[in-house]
This record gives structure tokens, C-alpha cells and sequence, in this order.
């Protein structure tokens, strides 16, 4: 028996620190039942944690597995006790102060709508409390991210990423923000509307800094049908775009320049469209891929995806909870980096594959990740995915250079920026017509529903196949480097 748990099982440094983030989600996960976690059993694991985790055997595992999980258990409860304020609020009538996490537009109703978060409760009650909210009402032409709205009406509990909404709310501005990021933002907008009509202007923004808020419905539906909805997303696949074109402009300089530029862009970038899931989730990956590259080392993608998935959870557990973008991010990050680089090095050896295969695969390898999770959300699937991201996804980085420079010339320079916008005009009308062709393809979108069994089913069916992938193609761990797609 000592030689079974002392000798026989022996695990890597990494399959440790893996196991251990992997239980924190679970933890996480487990501390939605509202189960007290008593302290003497958080003291006990803490013990166990301490004896075993000096050496690399089965005990240790299980000290770590335990511990990772106990703390997310943890995590999750201080923030459960946060949020049952907020769930007793559902159907009461307050008035309260809120920032604007997004400029508000105009929904079906002819109201303001807008994301917010920071909410003061003034009455009934003098309190503040966590989460985010979706806001829309009447009393102000505006509403402009970071500006400080007084709001009242009647507020109910909502799913998904906004914990209570508020409909018919009375608006009042309390405080604009004086963000000279915001600001620059909102002047960029307007050089890109008056540069670009609509809805080429909407569809510039939404593949530079993911507004789609302004998107014509019928061009939203559009998206969904041929599965393109993630290129007007933020999305690591933006970041990608932006460290390839800084690396390329600055080439002849040190490695520590690079590096300090293309951190100080990822920032900007973040502050400029926000801290939505998915886009939290590229810049944790963005800057660890960067700080590997400048030391040079490499990730394991597996270790790489879970620390990624820890950090946003533990920052904001309501990602793992009722955030659907955060798991569809997850699901295709895991198929970029794990399953495409399987499939390639069993169908082509050690060959490097070229661009076009490369593309293909991940595409099929990030479709086929996230198909069970959106019927199982969404009841609906594109079957002309694959074609639609092959012609329209290379497209983007040009797109998105050709947008930013009509934007730029729309601000700096009004009275050029018709000429200055005609590139861009040119391709992203050719985008929205290629899409809107395929759109139209009979049957394109088909509706079905999956069950939570059924979906679990799938998912766990290729994990195994990952595996058997993975020990017929030489038995080594897949490493992930620095240029490898971040989305």
C-alpha cells in the first residue's frame, strides 16, 4: 500500500496546479446550493494542504484538490451573502444612484437602455450593493458610460449576466464622467457615424470595440444565422490583431519595449470597451502570453485555460454563474488551443500547417466545442458556420484597420473623411452582402432543443476523445507560445 500511494503515482508540477484550479470552479460552482462552509472543515482541508502538498504524490493531489476547492466554496459564499439584498429587491419600488457601464440606446419601446453597475439604494433602505443591472427609462436625451444616473421604479430579478432590471424608470443625471477615455471614445463614434453611413458605421464599431447595440436588428439576426455574431464581439481575437500589428511595427526594437507597448494597447483596449467576460478573458491571456514570450517560456493551454478561468471567476463569480459568454469563450478557447493543435500534429506529423488549414481547423474545432452548450442555451445552430467564418473571418483584420482609420479620419478630419472612408465603405459593404447571401440560404439556422443530460453526454464524449487524441499523437502535452491564437 505505501509503495501504490508513495511511488506508483507521481504527477507533474502543472497536472497539480491544474487539478487545483479545476476544483476552485467547482467549488465555485458548489456554492450556489447556499451550503454553510463550516470553519473547522475550511481548517481541517487547510491542515491536510499544509502535510501533503511538499511532495508530488497522490495524497498531495487530493490536499490540493480539496483546498482548491474549499477556497472557491469560499469565494462563492462571501459573494452569495452579497447578493441576498439584491435578490430581495425583486418586484419593490426604489429609488437609487447607478453608473453607466455602456452609452444607452434606444430600444423597441423608445426608451434608454443601458448596462449598469455600482447600485446605490437610497430608499427604501440606504445601501449598497454588487452586481449588474439593466436599465431603461425616460427624463434624459442621454446616457453616456460612466455618467451617474439617478433611477426610480420598480425593479425585478433578472437571469443571465444582469442580476435585477428596471423597465420605465425614471432617469436623472447626476454627474457625467469626466473619463477622457470615454470622451475620446464618444468623439471617435461620432467621426465613424459621420464618415460611414448605416449601417456600415455600426458594423465597423461593432468588429473594432464590439458595439453592436447600435447593429440594425435585421443585420443582428443576420450574424446569428450564419454564425458570425463573435466577430462583433470583443474577443481575443481583436487582441490578436492588435499584438500581431504592434509586433510587426515595432520589430526593430528591444523585447522590452515591445512588451511595455503592446501591454500598455491591451490596456487601453480594455478601458475603452469594457470588462465583459469574454474580453477579460483575452486580456488574462493576452498578458500572460506576452510575459512569456519576453521571458521566454511557454504554457501548458490546459493550465493556461484554467488559470484564465480562475482569475475572471474569483474577480466576479456571476461569470461562472450566469455568464453564457464566458462559457462560450472558454469552450472555444479549449478547442483553439488544445483540440486544433491534436488534430493537426495527428494529420500532419511535425509539419507546420499553413494559414488556410490552420484557419479551418480551428474554426471546426471551436464550432464543434461550443454547439452542444449553445442548443442547450439557445435551441438553434447555424449549419453554414464553418463556410461563413472561412469567407467573411479573414476578412476582419483588414476590416477592422480599413474602420479605424474612416473613424480617425471622420474625427481629425470631417471634411476628408467621406474620401478617407471609402476603403472601408468598399469592404465592409462586401462583408455585409457576402452575409446577407448566406443568410438567405433555405434552412441555414435550424431549431433544436438539448437537454443538460444530453449536453453533459456530449461533452463528455469528447473529453475522452480528446484524450484517446492525445495518447495516440506521441503522448506529449501540447505547449502553447506566445503567437498562438488568443480567441
Amino acid at each position: 500500500m505505501h509503495s501504490m500511494f508513495g511511488r506508483s503515482f507521481k504527477f507533474r508540477r502543472t497536472t497539480v496546479i491544474t487539478i487545483g484550479l479545476v476544483a476552485f470552479l467547482g467549488g465555485l460552482g458548489f456554492s450556489r446550493t447556499n451550503i454553510t462552509l463550516f470553519p473547522e472543515v475550511a481548517l481541517g482541508v487547510l491542515i491536510c494542504f499544509l502535510i501533503s502538498v511538499r511532495k508530488l504524490r497522490l495524497p498531495s493531489v487530493i490536499g490540493v484538490f480539496l483546498f482548491g476547492f474549499v477556497l472557491g466554496w469560499w469565494r462563492g459564499g462571501v459573494v452569495m451573502r452579497q447578493l441576498q439584498p439584491v435578490q430581495q429587491l425583486n418586484g419593490k419600488h426604489i429609488v437609487a444612484t447607478v453608473q453607466a457601464e455602456s452609452d444607452a440606446v434606444y430600444d423597441d419601446r423608445k426608451e434608454l437602455s443601458f448596462d449598469a453597475s455600482h447600485l446605490h439604494v437610497q430608499n427604501p433602505a440606504d445601501t449598497r450593493l454588487p452586481g449588474q443591472l439593466l436599465i431603461a427609462g425616460f427624463g434624459e436625451p442621454a446616457v453616456y458610460k460612466g455618467d451617474i444616473v439617478q433611477i426610480e421604479g420598480k425593479v425585478y430579478a433578472s437571469r443571465g449576466s444582469h442580476q435585477l432590471r428596471m423597465s420605465f424608470a425614471e432617469l436623472k443625471i447626476l454627474g457625467r464622467s469626466g473619463s477622457p477615455i470615454d470622451s475620446t471614445r464618444r468623439k471617435y463614434v461620432a467621426g465613424m457615424e459621420s464618415a460611414l453611413p448605416e449601417p456600415l458605421a455600426s458594423f465597423g464599431l461593432g468588429l473594432l470595440i464590439g458595439q453592436r447595440s447600435t447593429l440594425p436588428d435585421i443585420i443582428t439576426k443576420q450574424l446569428s444565422t450564419v454564425g458570425l455574431t463573435h466577430i462583433i464581439a470583443v474577443s481575443g481575437y481583436n487582441l490578436t490583431i492588435i499584438i500581431g500589428a504592434a509586433r510587426r511595427l515595432l520589430r526593430k526594437r528591444s523585447k522590452y519595449q515591445t512588451t511595455v507597448i503592446s501591454l500598455l494597447l491591451v490596456g487601453l483596449f480594455l478601458l475603452t470597451t469594457g470588462f465583459s467576460a469574454s474580453i477579460v478573458r483575452a486580456g488574462i491571456v493576452s498578458v500572460l502570453s506576452l510575459l512569456a514570450w519576453y521571458y521566454g517560456r511557454t504554457f501548458r493551454p490546459i493550465l493556461l485555460i484554467a488559470l484564465a478561468a480562475v482569475i475572471t471567476s474569483a474577480w466576479n463569480p456571476l461569470y461562472i454563474w450566469s455568464d453564457v459568454g464566458w462559457y462560450l469563450s472558454f469552450l472555444a478557447f479549449f478547442g483553439v488551443l488544445v483540440v486544433a493543435p491534436l488534430i493537426n500534429r495527428r494529420l500532419l506529423k511535425d509539419k507546420e500547417p499553413r494559414a488556410l488549414t490552420a484557419l479551418l481547423t480551428e474554426s471546426l474545432c471551436a464550432l464543434l466545442m461550443t454547439i452542444p452548450f449553445v442548443l442547450y442555451i439557445f435551441h438553434q445552430i447555424s449549419l453554414i458556420a464553418l463556410v461563413a467564418n472561412l469567407l467573411i473571418v479573414p476578412l476582419v483584420p483588414l476590416g477592422m484597420l480599413l474602420a479605424l482609420l474612416a473613424g480617425l479620419g471622420g474625427m481629425l478630419l470631417p471634411i476628408f473623411g467621406g474620401i478617407i472612408a471609402w476603403p472601408a465603405r468598399i469592404l465592409l459593404t462586401y462583408m455585409l452582402d457576402l452575409i446577407q447571401v448566406l443568410a438567405r440560404i433555405p434552412h441555414a439556422l435550424i431549431e433544436r432543443q438539448l437537454s443538460l443530460a444530453t449536453m453533459l453526454f456530449l461533452y463528455s464524449c469528447i473529453v475522452i476523445f480528446v484524450t484517446v487524441l492525445w495518447r495516440v499523437t506521441e503522448k506529449k502535452r501540447v505547449i502553447i507560445t506566445s503567437e498562438s491564437t488568443l480567441e
